[in-house]
């Protein structure tokens, strides 16, 4: 499993992967990023795992960041590690992955993003990822056309 959590809204995202070979974490990635507007997908941190070895094919495809946690520091990973804390209350350490769907995960994902925390000013990831990407599509569309006169 791929999990991603977006740093202001701490909405997570989450999928599948085949096996822990770089390709299929890549494949995985690229799925949670591509449907994002650009100006939401800046970066990314990731662990020391060697599935990370093709983070630059999404790099790339994207033109995201990625930032490499240091050895034994999960808390540089904060969110993430919260998000797969709470994750692992529906699916505890030893449940097999095999019969999970994508659509059982969706719908453990759906759960956890409509979970209201303090942090958001008890507000949903969901509802301030809307609002976020809201904003975000509202600057493309009225982008600031100020331009600087000089002599």
């Amino acid at each position: 499993m791929n999990t991603q959590v977006e740093r202001r809204s701490r909405r997570l995202f989450a999928r599948l992967v085949d096996d822990k070979s770089a390709s299929a974490t890549a494949r995985a990635e690229y799925e949670i990023f591509k449907g994002m507007p650009p100006a939401a997908r800046v970066d990314r941190t990731w662990d020391n795992g060697t599935e990370a070895s093709l983070h630059v094919l999404v790099d790339e495809a994207l033109g995201m960041l990625t930032y490499f946690a240091d050895p034994y520091g999960s808390w540089q990973r904060g969110s993430n590690e919260n998000r797969n804390g709470r994750i692992r209350r529906y699916l505890p350490k030893g449940t097999s992955f095999e019969d999970l769907t994508q659509d059982e995960l969706d719908a453990i994902v759906g759960e956890i993003n409509d979970t209201p925390m303090k942090l958001l000013g008890y507000k949903t990831p969901n509802e301030v990822w809307d609002e976020e990407i809201a904003r975000l599509q509202s600057k493309a569309a009225s982008p600031n056309t100020s331009v600087a006169l000089t002599n």
